[in-house]
């Protein structure tokens, strides 16, 4: 359906096929066997591995330098990684993204080196505009308090969402299922939504 802002709220039958085909090539452009192979030759250049389809904008991303992946990155089949014209995707050395993990960029979100994130997280530095009630919520754009970034060596558990505008320390645990929306300060173990800090890492 087209933005009922520029009149035409009630497209033919052709428009909405020629759309929904649009549609379909753009999302389903990271399934062709060709982009895969692309994709695989790109993260081969930087020593980093993907085990089955990453979903989004990572290929035009690495090509463009808008994404940065590190040696010994390894990508599980289905992460998503998106971002728009201005943002900037780091993944350091060593990183691990399980399977379904999504990380969306406005601006930057950084993840450091050597970091383990389970399946169906969620990292961004952005979230959906909804203050405009005329307006459908998809088409209002996207609001951020700034970039996010994750420190060296942490651990997300399953599910985490980690919101705009965060900063998570080095070497910190993020307990499965928890919504990061405020700073965690290095060496720790935070969960919860929203996620609190539970106890410091110590070291013998």
């Amino acid at each position: 359906m087209s933005d009922p802002r520029d009149g035409h709220t009630d497209p033919s039958a052709y428009a909405l096929a020629r759309e929904w085909w649009r549609k379909q090539r753009w999302y389903g452009r990271a399934t062709r066997p060709l982009n895969r192979a692309r994709l695989t030759v790109e993260l081969a250049r930087r020593q980093a591995y993907a085990r089955g389809v990453v979903h989004g904008e990572a290929l035009e991303m690495l090509r463009d330098g808008r994404l940065e992946i590190g040696p010994q990155v390894f990508l599980e089949p289905g992460v998503w990684i998106t971002g728009g014209p201005d943002a900037r995707v780091v993944i350091g050395e060593g990183t691990f993204l399980n399977l379904g993990v999504m990380v969306a960029a406005s601006q930057r979100v950084e993840i450091g080196a050597h970091c383990m994130v389970a399946n169906g997280c969620l990292i961004t530095d952005s979230a959906h505009r909804y203050d405009d009630p005329d307006v459908p919520v998809p088409w209002q754009g996207f609001t951020s308090k700034g970039p996010t970034v994750i420190g060296d060596n942490c651990w997300l558990g399953a599910n985490v969402v980690v919101t705009s505008g965060v900063t998570i320390g080095e070497r910190c645990v993020i307990g499965a299922n928890s919504v990061v929306t405020r700073d965690v300060p290095a060496h720790s173990v935070a969960a919860g939504t929203p996620a609190t800090v539970v106890r410091t890492i110590t070291y013998p």
